[in-house]
């Protein structure tokens, strides 16, 4: 029961056909290709999407040494 068969899925897909049709789920389908398109270029970010530049990084140097404890006295 846990696990449905090839035969259940076949069936769920023809009663979703019959209720929605062929049309809808088509318009269905690319609504939602677009809202995943919009979602990607909305990810880029809104400084790329504007053709401006992203700051570069700069390098930074790094240092090694000991932390020794201040202590008040």
């Amino acid at each position: 029961m846990g696990s449905f068969s090839i035969w259940h899925w076949l069936i769920v897909l023809v009663i979703v056909l019959v209720i929605f049709g062929t049309k809808k789920l088509r318009n269905i389908g690319s609504d939602l290709g677009g809202a995943v398109k919009g979602f990607k270029d909305g990810m880029k970010g809104e400084g790329e999407a504007d053709g401006a530049k992203k700051p570069e990084q700069v390098s930074g140097t790094t240092f090694e040494g000991e932390v020794k404890d201040k202590q008040k006295s």
